[in-house]
């Protein structure tokens, strides 16, 4: 009996040191340079390499929809680093190939000059490190967008109504920006909504960057409408075939489905990040808020609470002095690219309605208004 409990001792000891072993060699794994599996880089990566992160992805995804800064001209491609730092631009090739190879070099160029610890080969479908950005992608016009919300043209003005909503007259018709605050404020006044105060701030930025402000628009996926809602999203509020493009009902399915995602989301972020200061916990809510409008809310909650996915956010949450709430967003989602179909796209979906929010608060109309206070 008492060999049998020494060799359990000595399994359990071996146990412990092998596990032990793995995670150090996971946090401080050292990459080939040159090795293929892009994601290695970001499972050795510590957490607090997101430091400053949010900041630095919005400086680079604003020089994309303003056309500024290294994307002024047209046919480059910009690369960075797993903080979000800008390190190097490049010219396009004349095709994709020849730009691919442009990248890699840029990025073995990179590597031998000590700018980063090591580099990832890009291919089609095949994401390389650094990353790279193309300056040329479809985005809206900002400042159209913002014209079109505001209603600068006769055109772009509203009115109607939808279910119990009733916004203005053909004779006086109303700004989308009036009628998104119309209708938020009248669901709230129904107590239909339990959303973060700043929600409807973003909503506005969402529907710049997921339509332009146009009524009309239509996505390959088959999304629709300013909120480019999908077609199950539609019959979820079920708003008819003869309805889709409407805008009163598009705002309002968005609410809704906005306060759906809360109440699923809030129970799990409350027990996790309960304890960050009212501020920044509200921030924090409503970017997850945004990226489960873009992802689905499924996959944020499981960010937080999935024994596996939900490490990064129990380290955020133990050190949430050091990081922004934005930071903390994008953390959880870079520092577990490649799972859960999580990808780039989802840090730019949020960096790009947050720049789209900051552009519409900048204008003279609601620069002073209490819906471009930051809280």
């Amino acid at each position: 009996m008492i060999r049998f409990l020494n060799s359990l001792r000595q399994l359990v000891w071996i146990f412990i040191l092998t596990a032990t072993t793995a995670t150090l060699a996971q946090e401080g794994e050292e990459i080939p340079a040159g090795d293929s599996d892009w994601t290695r880089i970001v499972r050795a990566s510590p957490y607090w390499v997101s430091q400053g992160v949010f900041e630095n992805i919005l400086t680079i995804r604003r020089w994309v929809l303003k056309e500024s800064g290294y994307c002024s001209s047209s046919g480059r491609h910009i690369l960075f680093d797993m903080r979000g730092q800008f390190l190097a631009w490049i010219s396009d090739g004349d095709d994709r190939e020849a730009t691919q190879r442009r990248l890699n070099e840029t990025r073995q160029s990179l590597y031998g000059k000590g700018r980063v610890e090591t580099w990832v080969p890009g291919d089609a479908g095949q994401t390389g490190y650094p990353f790279a950005l193309s300056c040329d992608q479809p985005h809206v016009n900002i400042n159209e967008a913002i014209a079109r919300y505001l209603g600068t043209l006769p055109g772009d003005r509203i009115w109607g109504t939808w279910d119990d909503l009733s916004f203005a007259t053909s004779g006086a018709p109303g700004t989308l920006h009036d009628a998104l605050l119309y209708v938020s404020q009248y669901r709230n006044s129904q107590n239909r909504l339990s959303l973060p105060e700043t929600l409807p701030r973003y909503l506005a930025g969402q529907i710049l960057i997921e339509s332009g402000a146009q009524a009309r628009a239509h996505s390959r996926a088959d999304a629709r409408g300013i909120l480019q809602l999908s077609p199950a999203a539609l019959g979820d509020c079920e708003i008819s075939p003869k309805n889709t493009w409407h805008r009163l009902a598009q705002i309002d399915c968005a609410l809704r489905l906005m306060n759906q995602n809360a109440r699923n989301l809030e129970p799990v972020f409350q027990q996790r990040f309960g304890d960050l200061p009212d501020s920044k916990r509200n921030r924090l809510f409503s970017l997850l808020l945004i990226q489960a409008y873009h992802g689905g809310v499924g996959r944020v909650q499981a960010l937080l609470e999935d024994p596996f996915l939900s490490q990064p956010s129990e380290y955020f949450a133990d050190n949430h002095d050091r990081f922004t709430a934005g930071d903390i967003a994008f953390g959880l989602i870079f520092h577990n690219l490649g799972r859960d179909r999580l990808g780039l796209a989802s840090l730019y979906y949020v960096a790009d309605v947050q720049l789209a929010t900051e552009a519409l608060c900048r204008t003279p109309r609601l620069k002073p208004t209490e819906f471009c206070e930051w809280k």
